[in-house]
């Protein structure tokens, strides 16, 4: 990896990274303004998992800066609410204009910091896209509920307001499309957003509220994006607890997100939680084998493992198991692991040294309790973070396979019936995204009916993972039962209001109560 290529796109978005050695906006220490940058107290130290090197170092947040940055957001609420939705619409529209004129260097910043396959960042970039032109229609159709009144001369109506102050919590893993799931639709909504992203990836989030400054100082509008850059966690753990933040929409493990759910409702706060998965695909006797392979493919390797609706499992009927098993292995070993910014490359790396180790483990836990390892298995010893993406031949029942291990790992289970299947799907603690391989009408019907998939997600001849911004994203059980994105996930960053208006002279009561009041 070239020097040049980290300079190059902090200069071109006026990124604080500290490199030593350099001058300039490389060697800048952070700024302060409309998105709440902080100074330069802490610092969070920036790696590249295509060659393990350190690429430098930006500000963290301080415990005053994030106080500050909490006044400004509650004051720019008050301001932004009072703006019409269309126009909030305009401004994510224009923000949207702008990712598009930066969607190849932002892409290169997310291959660069992530390792996500140069094809899968621009595909990141433009989810964003994508979801702020969802936003802006949607700004114009926050729609609310007439209702007939029982009482004569009564209007019975409902409408929605905005919360205030929505705190985004994201993972390195879709370091910026998350965040705009949640930051384009709570904004049109008349919400303020403080974002706090995972701290491997903050220079991601730095690029994006550099994009969102510049059309916020441009609109004159007010401070509707915040950012804070946590090393830790103290800072999140001030921004769980805080009254202030009426809405905390987390994207994380399991076991972090009850702890967001037990602290966000111990304040009477509301919690909007897009955790663990542990997706798998039903493979019947009639599928398209060669469709079902190119699904599974992308499903397990896609960001390396590395998404909540990663594929994990692949439950195959017994008559179909050994060719499965062929196309599969035959897939894997054709897949080129490397640089993801090669055009080439179908596997990148995994993000740090734990996710390495994390890989390892759950495969020697695999073999311990028998599992044929088929293909793949290996860490590659070259600079990074690599591994072989493998295929286990494995049973739905070990601890480890119900686990989410966030590592290119396929299970490989025999099972007797699309019945049987659906149930060992389902057995899992998660339930977020599922899919069916099927030449029958019956069986997709089955599937998607409620003795089928239990997951907020169910496709039939689709693989897990891919989901379009239209429909609402989220799952059920261990996966947390939010929803974001698309469909109505707006009303989660609103606040229902339900409106009688008595237009008569006279009093009815409800339920044709008579109550007199003596004179």
């Amino acid at each position: 990896m070239a020097d040049s290529d980290i300079e190059q796109l902090c200069r071109h978005f006026d990124l604080p990274l500290r490199v030593e050695g350099v001058t300039g906006a490389l060697a800048a220490t952070g700024t302060t303004g409309t998105v709440g940058i902080a100074a330069p107290a802490d610092e969070i130290e920036c790696f590249s998992p295509i060659d393990g090197r350190r690429l430098g170092r930006v500000p963290a947040t301080t415990p005053a800066d994030y106080e500050a940055t909490m006044r400004r957001a509650v004051e720019a609420a008050h301001r932004w609410a009072d703006v019409p939705a269309p126009r909030r619409g305009e401004l994510v529209r224009l923000i949207a204009e702008a990712l598009r004129q930066n969607l190849n260097q932002l892409a290169q910043l997310i291959a660069l910091e992530n390792g996500k396959l140069i094809g899968e960042a621009r595909g990141e970039v433009q989810e964003m896209i994508d979801i702020a032109d969802f936003a802006v229609g949607q700004a114009r159709m926050l729609y609310g509920r007439t209702m007939h009144s029982e009482r004569t001369q009564h209007r019975l109506y409902e409408q929605w307001h905005p919360l205030g102050v929505v705190g985004i919590i994201t993972a390195f893993n879709f370091p910026v499309a998350v965040w705009s799931w949640n930051a384009f639709i709570a904004t049109i909504c008349g919400n303020v957003c403080v974002w706090k992203p995972s701290p491997k990836t903050p220079l991601c989030s730095l690029a994006v509220q550099r994009l969102c400054r510049q059309v916020l100082e441009q609109q004159q509008a007010p401070a509707v994006f915040q950012l804070v850059l946590d090393p830790g966690t103290r800072l999140v753990r001030a921004l769980i607890e805080d009254r202030r933040a009426a809405l905390i929409s987390f994207t994380g493990s399991t076991a972090v997100g009850r702890q967001v759910a037990q602290t966000v409702a111990a304040r009477l706060g509301r919690a909007l939680l897009e955790l663990g998965g542990n997706g798998a695909i039903i493979v019947d006797d009639s599928a398209d084998l060669e469709l079902a392979t190119r699904a599974i493919v992308f499903g397990a390797l896609g960001t390396a493992g590395q998404r909540c609706t990663t594929t994990r499992r692949v439950l195959v009927t017994r008559s179909r198991l050994d060719e499965l098993r062929a196309r599969l292995v035959h897939a894997y070993r054709q897949a080129r692991i490397g640089d993801p910014r090669d055009p080439d490359t179908l596997v990148g790396p995994v993000i740090d040294q734990n996710a390495v180790r994390n890989f390892e483990q759950a495969l020697a836990a695999a073999r311990a309790l028998g599992a044929e390892v088929l293909v793949g298995g290996r860490v590659l010893p070259r600079p990074g973070h690599y591994v072989e993406p493998a295929i286990v031949l494995a049973r739905n029942d070990w601890d480890i396979v119900q686990r989410e291990t966030f590592a290119p790992i396929l299970y490989l289970i025999p099972v007797d019936s699309l019945e049987q299947a659906i149930e060992l799907q389902n057995q899992t603690p998660y339930g977020l995204s599922s899919g069916l391989f099927t030449r029958r009408l019956d069986a997709a019907e089955l599937y998607l009916s409620h003795r089928g998939s239990d997951c907020g997600i169910a496709n039939v001849n689709l693989g897990t993972s891919g989901a379009e911004i239209g429909g609402a994203f989220g799952g059920e059980k261990d996966t947390g039962g939010g929803r974001e994105a698309g469909s109505d996930a707006w009303k989660a960053y609103m606040r229902r209001q339900t409106n009688t208006i008595n237009w008569g002279s006279t009093l009815p009561l409800a339920q044709g109560i008579e109550f007199k009041v003596p004179p």
